[in-house]
């Protein structure tokens, strides 16, 4: 926290004793913020927040630029991938594949590519944490899932939306398509998706849509441990602390990333209106050929 409040004291071009005056606070409340002997309460850092969002000061940038510090100093052997997790009330024991069962490829343990997907995750939750982590890929068997309608049926399939055509070829494909898999990998329906998938299963968008909003909102990737031995393949790099001040950051940078993507996949969908499938078609048929 300390060095937030240099950051943003700096780049605001003030003393510890104009900083202080803005605040309405005393100069040795910041002296001692800055020297790591004392954290501002909740009151002092809605005060900040306040100021920052005044003067634009990018808040957001500096977070990503500590975790970009932390990655620097990872020490990069063989075939080490790292990767970001966020968890609402942190992690205890032994990594495990434990997940909820309807996430996207099924219960496991999730890592992203971008930090933004799992800071948004979790900048709701007090007692949530961020960490780095690694994974060792030597002997791990993965399935890489490209972007495109194959991600968007799996992910049907793992969240439940295809129980209504079980015993279909379509349907024993999906449920079988992770099998013997150690680690998937594949996009994140992170919350600008979330908006368009869950038109796809309602049937208000076509399956052409879907692809083309999934190519255009450049989403990261996720990589899932769904066996123990990929989980303990995984090692805790680090944990990076986040402020009250930094989640009401995260949580504004989510609502306006979420915002835009909306309003993006909106317009591709409209464009996309007359092409392709629609999702309750994709079953019609695969119910078809289950009865021919």
């Amino acid at each position: 926290m300390e060095k937030l409040i240099k950051h943003i004291r700096n780049y605001l071009g003030l003393s510890q004793e104009e900083l202080a005056d803005k605040l309405h606070i005393s100069f040795a409340a910041v002296n001692r913020w800055e020297n790591g002997r004392a954290i501002p309460n909740k009151i002092a850092q809605s005060a900040l927040y306040e100021l920052c969002n005044e003067f634009q000061v990018p808040v957001y940038e500096f977070i990503l630029q500590k975790i970009q510090d932390a990655v620097d100093s990872i020490e990069n052997k063989g075939n080490k991938v790292v990767l970001f997790h966020g968890s609402k009330s942190g992690i205890s024991g032994d990594i495990a594949p434990i997940s909820r069962k309807e996430c996207d490829f099924g219960p496991g343990f999730y890592m992203g590519t971008d930090p933004s997907q799992s800071l948004t995750l979790i900048c709701d939750y007090e007692e949530s944490k961020f960490y780095i982590v690694s994974i060792d890929m030597d002997g791990l068997t993965e399935l890489d899932i490209p972007t495109g309608i194959e991600w968007a049926m799996i992910v049907a399939y793992h969240r439940g939306k295809m129980d209504t055509i079980k015993n279909t070829d379509l349907y024993e494909k999906y449920r079988n398509r992770t099998n013997g898999k150690d680690l998937i990998i594949g996009n994140i329906a992170n919350d600008r998706m979330f908006f368009v998938m869950d038109n796809f299963f309602m049937g208000n968008i076509t399956d052409a849509a879907l692809v083309n909003s999934l190519s255009a909102l450049q989403l990261g990737r996720q990589y899932v441990a769904v066996s123990e031995k990929a989980c303990k393949a995984i090692k805790i790099e680090t944990e990076v602390g986040l402020s009250y001040l930094e989640r009401m950051f995260i949580r504004n940078i989510s609502e306006q990333n979420r915002a835009r993507g909306i309003s993006l996949a909106n317009g591709i969908c409209k464009d996309h209106r007359r092409e392709g499938l629609f999702f309750d078609e994709i079953l019609e048929n695969a119910q078809k050929g289950l009865r021919e």
